[in-house]
């Protein structure tokens, strides 16, 4: 057949994202139309912080508050970037200051404070500015007397490049929850894929209610890590939320299409 001279039609860029779970091409806007689920296996895939603010909170119901704190680099770390740097090109990435989003909303008419964190961010991971983020939030529900919920997708865990600065933003947010605890507020934790280091360690298991979706790696050192230092092969499925809630670190995996729903009916649960 002569060439007719037009260009070849190829398939547009973007419109098939690949399953990680059962590896095959997935329909980006059928995924998305499904909260980002895959169509096939129910695989969750990540969403961004502003997205889970739109999936769970009512319609332009969200206040952010603290979006003006920036990190820092109190260290001057380098290893293959300056941190500064590094910084900079993640928020030029993100458009996020750092890796959480903090505010006032509304779920299904019921006020809470609600916070996430990002996985785009450097992992998710936990500096100070996120340390900072959750402990003022957390503060902020209680002088409010507000349920809390926290959205963690962390898999950074505690942000290398602040050493000690990151390290203690465990226990100042894990501080703010206790007092928290003790002027009677509801703290909803939700875990995401992946959720792990210091953030696991620290508050994203300490909820009154711990949710996790489905299929979601939870947990503090990775296979790979407790592996290459003390050889220990992990029993199957080990740090999914199943395995957490078999063993009772999880009260209940919830799909993410149901999870505004279920947020709200625990929250007048726990209220009345």
């Amino acid at each position: 057949m002569p060439n007719s001279g037009r260009p070849k039609r190829g398939v547009p860029e973007g419109l098939w994202i690949r399953c990680p779970q059962h590896k095959a091409p997935v329909f980006r806007k059928e995924a998305e139309a499904r909260h980002n689920v895959c169509p096939e296996c129910d695989y969750h895939f990540y969403v961004p912080a502003r997205n889970r603010i739109q999936q769970l909170l009512d319609q332009d119901s969200f206040e952010e508050w603290f979006a003006e704190l920036q990190p820092k680099d109190p260290l001057e770390f380098k290893d293959r970037v300056v941190y500064a740097q590094r910084l900079r090109a993640e928020q030029a990435k993100t458009g996020m200051n750092d890796a959480a989003v903090v505010g006032r909303g509304y779920v299904r008419g019921r006020a809470v404070v609600f916070a996430v964190t990002d996985f785009a961010f450097m992992a998710g991971s936990m500096g100070s500015v996120v340390g900072e983020k959750l402990a003022r939030a957390t503060e902020e529900a209680t002088r409010l007397m507000l349920p809390l919920i926290i959205v963690s997708g962390s898999g950074g865990g505690a942000r290398m490049q602040e050493g000690i600065l990151s390290l203690m933003q465990m226990a100042k947010v894990s501080s703010a929850i206790a007092r928290y605890d003790q002027a009677g507020g509801l703290f909803i934790s939700i875990l995401t894929n992946p959720t792990m280091g210091g953030v696991a360690a620290s508050f994203a298991l300490q909820g009154d209610i711990t949710l996790a979706e489905p299929g979601a790696l939870i947990g503090f050192a990775g296979k790979r890590t407790i592996w290459n230092t003390v050889r220990l092969e992990l029993p199957e499925g080990f740090q999914t939320s199943e395995f957490l809630l078999q063993h009772g670190f999880v009260d209940r995996i919830v799909h993410r299409k149901d999870l505004r729903t279920e947020v709200a009916r625990l929250i007048d649960y726990c209220e009345h």
